[in-house]
């Protein structure tokens, strides 16, 4: 039994001394061992330091609640009702929400709000109604509307209004501090804050080409449209029109310029509607689809969709199916090309206008007229 025992141990004491043996084979003498590694200054610069400080002070973050002090109190709620209709065919009336600002005529008593052309196109007769920041409710009329700006004036008969302040947009730069204030998602009248993306900003919504845009990256939302964009001052210096909306979209708001609205407000105050030059011709955008389904012999351009009667266009010859390709000496690409050709014209003015008809490219005069009255 003794025997057995001394069997067992010596055999135990062989395997622990191989597998010592075996985990430290790194360590035996045999092992070669890797050197540390050198200490070689060959890419170091031991006298480097980081740049010192600017000595000027940071600016310091602007008073934004000083800024909506002053530019709220103008800001209005706007509320319509509409007429929609379900996939039976059935009718509803429908609210909609949108925002607007108190502007000072010349006389400096009329209460005359602006706002988008969107907010209210489709609004029932007698629906439109504008509440104020103290919380005066009135019944609006509405004085003119320009699609194309987007842009329309109402007004109210009430006293004591405060007015909005204007400022001018040509002085903007990217990154200047601006507020949006509006009526957010119809809950009332908020306000926030952001920078000047981009300018001079084009974009195409329903098929209208708005132009000299101002982008921000203030949280806009539904509702907000016709509201004004403010700048550190408190000074209107765009209103709110569009944003991109989608999944991984985010801060793409845009406001029309108060410099490019001015002349356009005016013109709604004093007459109802734009004056504008006139060709007389609904426009699709000639693309290479376009082109396939319509067998063009051309991938860009303004086809023309439609002719009025008795317009310029019909005087010079122009048809339906006809591309313009240049206007007045200008390149077009598209149909926002043209529109924004024909309103750098002045009425009356004979504009030469080169086109493809068919395989053939033939060149006609037309003379603009004032564009007829909405």
């Amino acid at each position: 039994m003794q025997s057995k025992i001394k069997y067992i141990l010596t055999i135990l004491i062989l395997i622990t001394l191989t597998l010592s043996i075996g985990g430290c084979s790194v360590l035996s003498p045999w092992s070669p061992v890797s050197p540390p590694p050198s200490s070689s200054t060959e890419y170091t610069n031991p006298n480097w330091t980081f740049p010192s400080a600017n000595s000027q002070a940071a600016t310091p973050l602007p008073d934004i609640a000083h800024v909506i002090e002053r530019a709220m109190p103008s800001v209005v709620s706007v509320t319509t009702e509409m007429i929609v209709y379900d996939i039976f065919q059935r009718e509803h009336t429908q609210s909609a929400a949108g925002s607007g600002f108190l502007v000072r005529s010349e006389e400096g008593h009329e209460g005359y709000i602006v706002t988008n052309n969107h907010v209210v196109e489709n609004a029932q007769e007698g629906s439109v109604q504008v509440e104020l920041i103290d919380g005066r409710t009135f019944p609006a009329e509405i004085i003119g509307t320009d699609d194309l700006a987007d842009l329309a004036v109402l007004k109210i008969e009430a006293t004591n209004l405060p007015y909005a302040f204007r400022g001018d947009s040509s002085q903007l730069a990217v990154g200047d501090w601006v507020v949006a204030i509006g009526n957010a998602l119809g809950e009332g009248i908020t306000a926030t804050h952001g920078i000047v993306s981009r300018l001079d900003v084009s974009i195409t919504a329903s098929g209208n080409t708005l132009r000299g845009l101002i982008q921000t990256d203030a949280a806009i939302n539904p509702g907000n449209s016709g509201g004004p964009l403010v700048n550190i001052a408190g000074e209107v210096i765009g209103i709110t029109s569009a944003k991109l909306a989608g999944w991984g979209i985010e801060g793409m708001g845009y406001a029309i310029s108060i410099n490019n609205a001015e002349p356009i407000i005016e013109s709604l105050v004093r007459q109802g509607y734009v004056t504008r030059p006139w060709l007389g011709v609904s426009l699709y955008d000639v693309t290479s689809s376009i082109a396939a389904m319509n067998n063009l012999s051309v991938n860009k351009g303004a086809l023309i969709a439609e002719v009025v009667d008795g317009s310029p266009a019909g005087l010079a010859g122009l048809k339906e199916g006809d591309v313009i390709i240049r206007f007045k000496g200008n390149e077009i690409g598209s149909a926002g090309d043209l529109i924004q050709a024909i309103h750098e014209c002045q009425i009356g003015q004979e504009i030469e206008v080169i086109f493809v008809r068919g395989k053939d490219t033939k060149t006609t005069l037309a003379r603009l007229k004032e564009r007829p009255r909405p």
